[in-house]
C-alpha cells in the first residue's frame, strides 16, 4: 500500500535545554491490517521486517505491505500476551543474511521466552538455529519480556519477564524470570558475564530484580543500555542497566498489586538500583529506542518509549544520572502504542497494538513542503 497522509501537520511545542521550539512533523500511514505488530527492523535495502504477534513476519517493500508473509518462521505459542515478538537484522546482515526472532515458545502447560536467528533468503527462514531459550519454562502466558539489543563486541541482550506467578523468582540467580540475559550473537555465554563464577547462578545472566521489561535499546552514542518494564498499578520503571545490577522487583518498587495489596512496604533497598524514571499511574510502556538520527535534532540523545495505556510516546530528556519527562507526542494517534524505532533515515515508525495495526511513519515539516 502507498503510504497516505493520516492526519495534517500537527504544530507540537518541544521543550528542549529550558526553551521551546516549534517543530511541526507529519504522520502517515505505511501499511495497516496487521494482527497487533510488534516490532520493526529494516534490512540494508530498505526493505522493512514487521512481526505480527500471531505469528507472521512480513515485509514492506519500496512502501508496500507484502501479502504474502516471510516462510521458515517457527511456530509460536500465540496466546493471551504471547506470540512472535521481537525482529533484529544482524549489523553484518549483506554479507551473512542473519535475523533474530524473539517469540514465545511452547504450549498452555509449559512455555518460554526463545530466541533464534535464520538466514533470510528469498523471503523464507533457512539455517534456524536456536541460541536461547529461558528457563524453567512456566504455565502462563504472559510477562515474556522479548525486547532484544544488539551490544558491542558480537553480543546481545534479551529482556525476560518474571512470569507473574513466579516474581518472587527474579531475585533468584538460578532461573530466568525477571533477567536481563547477555550472549554472543552465536548463543555462546560471554566469559566476562557478572554471574559465570556464581556456583548455581545462570551464567547468562547479566542482570536481575525486574519484572517484565518491555523496551530495551543500546545508545550507540554512548554504549548506556537503558531498560523499562512494566509495574503492576503503576512503578512503571526506566534503568540504566549495569552488569550484575539488582533492579529490586519485588523486594523494592513503586507499584502496588492489581488487587489494591501493598507489594512491598519498600521503594529503595541497599544494593538494589534504583530506577531513574517511574510513571505513577502506569503508562504501560512498550518500546524503546534512542534518539540518533538527522530528521528531528532537537531530539538527539533523548529516549522515546511508546506506551499502551497512555496512547503516546514519551520523549525523555538525558543528562548524566538525570532523566527529565519532555512533552508526550502523537496521542492524536489514538491508539495503543506497540513499538517506536528510528529508521535509517532518521524518521520514526510506530506500530499501533489492534488486530488490524498499522506501521505509521513520522516525519517533520520542512519549510519547503509547502
Amino acid at each position: 500500500m502507498h503510504q497516505r497522509l493520516l492526519c495534517l501537520p500537527v504544530l507540537v511545542a518541544l521543550l528542549y535545554t529550558g526553551a521551546a521550539a516549534a517543530k511541526d512533523y507529519q504522520i502517515h500511514t505505511v501499511a495497516e491490517g496487521l494482527e497487533h505488530p510488534w516490532s520493526i527492523a529494516w534490512l540494508p535495502g530498505g526493505e522493512a521486517l514487521v512481526t505480527e504477534r500471531a505469528g507472521r513476519l512480513r515485509m514492506i517493500v519500496n512502501g508496500n505491505l507484502q501479502d504474502d508473509s516471510v516462510a521458515g518462521v517457527p511456530p509460536v505459542f500465540a496466546n493471551s500476551q504471547g506470540g512472535l515478538f521481537e525482529v533484529l537484522v544482524d549489523p553484518e546482515f549483506a554479507d551473512n543474511r542473519w535475523i533474530y526472532l524473539s517469540f514465545a515458545h511452547g504450549g498452555p502447560d509449559a512455555n518460554a521466552t526463545r530466541v533464534i536467528r535464520a538466514r533470510l533468503q528469498e523471503r523464507h527462514l533457512r539455517d534456524v538455529q536456536v541460541l536461547f531459550t529461558a528457563e524453567p519454562a512456566k504455565d502462563t502466558p504472559v510477562h515474556y519480556g522479548g525486547r532484544m539489543a544488539f551490544l558491542p563486541g558480537d553480543m546481545m541482550a534479551i529482556g525476560l519477564g518474571d512470569g507473574f506467578d513466579d516474581r518472587e523468582q527474579a531475585q533468584a540467580l538460578d532461573n530466568h524470570f525477571g533477567k536481563i540475559v547477555r550472549i554472543g550473537r552465536d548463543g555462546s555465554v560471554p566469559v566476562d558475564n557478572p554471574f559465570v563464577d556464581t556456583p548455581g547462578a545462570r551464567p547468562e545472566i547479566y542482570s536481575y530484580g525486574h519484572r517484565n521489561i518491555q523496551g530495551l535499546a543500546l545508545d550507540s552514542g554512548t554504549g548506556t543500555l537503558w531498560s523499562h518494564e512494566h509495574g503492576p498499578r503503576g512503578g512503571d520503571e526506566v534503568n540504566r542497566i549495569e552488569a550484575g545490577g539488582n533492579y529490586g522487583w519485588p523486594i523494592a518498587t513503586h507499584g502496588i498489586d492489581y488487587s489494591g495489596a501493598r507489594v512491598s512496604p519498600f521503594r529503595s533497598r541497599p544494593g538494589m538500583v534504583d530506577p531513574l524514571l517511574v510513571w505513577t499511574p502506569s503508562i504501560a510502556p512498550s518500546g524503546l529506542e534512542v534518539y540518533r538520527g538527522e530528521q528531528f535534532p532537537a531530539w538527539q540523545g533523548d529516549l522515546l518509549a511508546s506506551a499502551l495505556v497512555s496512547r503516546d510516546v514519551r520523549r525523555i530528556t538525558v543528562d548524566g544520572e538525570d532523566l527529565t519527562e519532555a512533552e508526550p507526542l502523537f496521542g492524536e494517534i489514538g491508539d495503543r502504542l506497540r513499538d517506536v524505532a528510528v529508521a535509517p533515515d532518521g524518521s520514526l515508525y510506530l506500530l499501533t497494538d489492534a488486530p488490524d495495526g498499522r506501521v505509521l511513519r513520522v516525519v517533520p515539516v520542512r519549510a519547503t513542503d509547502g
